[in-house]
C-alpha cells in the first residue's frame, strides 16, 4: 500500500487494526446521541478504533467547517454556520455519559468570530464539564485565537487541567503546511499559557520534509520556554487533496526523539508512528502526576 500522491510505500508498522467492538459502538452511539463532532471521525484518525474501543473521544466543538485550510488537515474549509450556544451542555452530558476521566476537547478553527474567536464556547465547555463530571480533568487542544490576549484568558480562565496548542512542523516548511498560521504565533501562545500557570502541551508531525536536525531544534525551542508534554507522529495523508508524505519514519528514530526530549526536561513524551494530539491523552495526565 502507498501514500495517496506519492510511490512511497507505507511501512508494515504503520498497520492498522479495524475492530468495532460493543465499546467501538457505544462510543459511537453517544456521540451521534449527542449531537456531537469529533476529530476522531472529521480529521479521519488512525487511531479511532482504538480509541473508541477504550471509550475515549476528542470531541470537536464550534461545528465542522474550518475557516483555515491547513495542508495536512481533511476537516473540511469554508464559511462556517453559526455556533450552538447549547453545545457545551451536550459535551459535559456526552462526558458524563460515557463516565470519562479524562477529556480532551479541541474545535475547528473560528476567524470568523471576531469577538473572540470562539473562546467564549471554549471557556463554557470546559465550566460545564468540571460543574457536571468534577472527577473528569480536562484537555484542550485549541486554535490560536490569533493570539488575542483577551480570548486566550477567557480560556486559560477556565482552568482546563492541560491546554495543548500544536507547533504541527518544523519552522521551515510552517508556511506551506500551514499557510494561514503563523509558527511565532504558536510559540507566543504556548509561552501565554506557561505564564498562566497551565500545565501545557504540544506536538508536531514528522514526515512533511523536515530534517532530525530540525525536529531536534523544535524540540529544544518548545522545552526552553516551559512546554512539559511533547507528542511527536508520523504525518498520514489523509487524503489525495492533502499534502504528500515525504518520508516514513522509522519507530527506532522516534525512540531516539523520544529520548531526546527527556533529555531536554520534558516531563511526558509521546514518541511512536501513530502518536496524535490526543493519543492516550488519559495516560498521559497519569504519567505526569506520578
Amino acid at each position: 500500500m502507498s501514500d495517496l500522491n506519492t510511490n512511497i510505500r507505507r511501512p508494515d508498522w504503520l498497520k492498522i487494526k479495524l475492530d468495532t467492538s460493543e465499546a467501538f459502538q457505544a462510543t459511537k452511539e453517544i456521540i451521534n446521541s449527542k449531537m456531537l463532532n469529533t476529530v476522531c471521525v472529521e480529521a479521519r484518525c488512525p487511531n479511532i478504533y482504538e480509541c473508541w474501543n477504550r471509550k475515549t473521544a476528542t470531541i470537536m466543538i464550534l461545528g465542522d467547517v474550518c475557516t483555515r485550510a491547513c495542508g495536512f488537515c481533511s476537516v473540511k474549509t469554508g464559511k462556517p454556520p453559526t455556533y450552538d450556544t447549547m453545545e457545551p451542555i451536550r459535551v459535559s452530558q456526552a462526558v458524563k455519559k460515557m463516565e470519562l476521566k479524562h477529556v480532551v476537547v479541541t474545535s475547528v478553527d473560528r476567524d470568523d468570530l471576531r469577538n473572540d474567536y470562539g473562546a467564549s464556547i471554549w471557556a463554557d465547555t470546559i465550566n460545564q464539564i468540571h460543574l457536571s463530571v468534577p472527577g473528569c480533568s480536562v484537555e484542550v487542544l485549541t486554535p490560536d485565537f490569533k493570539a488575542h490576549a483577551p480570548s486566550l484568558d477567557r480560556v486559560f480562565n477556565a482552568k482546563p487541567e492541560i491546554f495543548s496548542h500544536n507547533v504541527e512542523c518544523v519552522k521551515r516548511i510552517s508556511k506551506s503546511v500551514r499557510k494561514q498560521s503563523n509558527w511565532d504565533r504558536t510559540l507566543e501562545v504556548l509561552k501565554m499559557s506557561v505564564d498562566f500557570g497551565l500545565l501545557t502541551k504540544t506536538g508536531i508531525m514528522v514526515g512533511l520534509g523536515e530534517t532530525d536536525e530540525e525536529v531536534f531544534e523544535t524540540m529544544e525551542e518548545v522545552a526552553s520556554i516551559g512546554v512539559k508534554i511533547f507528542n511527536i507522529g508520523q504525518y498520514l495523508q489523509p487524503s489525495k487533496n492533502n499534502l504528500k508524505v515525504e518520508r516514513f519514519v522509522h519507530p527506532d528514530q522516534f525512540k531516539v526523539y523520544k529520548q531526546f526530549g527527556y533529555e531536554l526536561g520534558f516531563k511526558v513524551v509521546e514518541s511512536a508512528p501513530l502518536v496524535r494530539s490526543s493519543y492516550h491523552a488519559d495516560e498521559q495526565v497519569k504519567l505526569y502526576n506520578n
